[in-house]
């Protein structure tokens, strides 16, 4: 993947404020996130505009790629380059996403054989057929986790989110490797975003999805699902709880969903069999 070098955007801002403290409003100020449109360009044509945090572009573009099934590996994007364009007054980036001829070619196929949009309100997607695609299964992965790898696991997620501390108000994604700890961690507005953002950086890094988890500080929706399945990962867990069809999907797909971890506490929905007692190996 070539191209020129990826411009930095502005991820928070400090704005003024009047809170309300001991009974009082006082003036102040607060760090808040910075929430851009990014559309996401092949060839020419706009294949989806995201609301997101304007950092980690890259990953996301190739994120982006592979969790839509665009792609399958990064080294079939050509070059991606972050266009910044003022829209009424606000920013904008469009990612414009250059794909090797094959793919190329493949996406064209694709477009011509979609269904009109029919504006189903999922994040990203052009048509229902798209919301309910085939999971990749992830039943053959070997990947088991002690009950301590899961604790440890959303403790140093805690941990690692910068932005988060700074503005309390972004999600964050992250993979688990057993005796290595985070090896990647991405923040972003959306939470559909922050996975993109990481399954891209992991892809960019030779990470292979089924030697660790996916632990996200959001909900587990079908969306999530489905991608932590693209990326090969047999495991997702997740602080807050998951829908029925996000259960009923990574039940299917053989993959394990561990949520609403608290503290020591958590709750397994699909594939206990992957979770084992025992003590984690130590991290750094």
């Amino acid at each position: 993947m070539s191209g020129p070098s990826m411009p930095k955007f502005q991820m928070s801002k400090t704005v003024p404020e009047a809170a309300r403290r001991n009974g009082a409003l006082r003036d102040g100020s607060r760090v808040v996130p910075e929430e851009t449109p990014v559309a996401f360009t092949f060839g020419g044509s706009t294949h989806a505009v995201m609301m997101a945090t304007p950092g980690n572009l890259e990953d996301f573009a190739v994120g982006f790629s592979l969790t839509e099934g665009i792609i399958t590996e990064p080294g079939q994007i050509e070059a991606v380059e972050a266009m910044a364009d003022e829209v009424a007054g606000n920013l904008g980036i469009d990612l414009q996403i250059t794909l090797k001829d094959k793919q190329n070619d493949m996406l064209r196929l694709r477009r011509r054989h979609m269904a009109g949009p029919v504006g189903c309100g999922l994040c990203g997607i052009e048509s229902i057929e798209q919301a309910v695609r085939p999971t990749p299964d992830v039943s053959a992965s070997t990947l088991r986790l002690s009950q301590e790898d899961v604790v440890k696991a959303v403790a140093l997620l805690n941990g690692q989110q910068p932005l988060h501390f700074e503005t309390r108000a972004v999600h964050g994604a992250a993979f688990y490797v057993p005796g290595k700890g985070l090896i990647a961690v991405r923040e972003d507005v959306g939470r559909h975003n922050a996975l993109d953002k990481l399954v891209g950086a992991a892809a960019r890094a030779g990470f292979r999805g089924c030697d660790g988890a996916v632990i996200v500080t959001s909900r587990v929706s079908v969306e999530m699902v489905q991608k932590t399945a693209v990326v090969g990962s047999p495991v997702i867990i997740a602080i807050s709880a998951p829908t029925a069809l996000a259960i009923r999907t990574a039940q299917a797909a053989g993959m394990t969903l561990i949520a609403l971890v608290r503290g020591d506490e958590f709750e397994i929905f699909t594939h206990a069999e992957r979770i084992k007692s025992g003590a984690v190996a130590d991290v750094a």
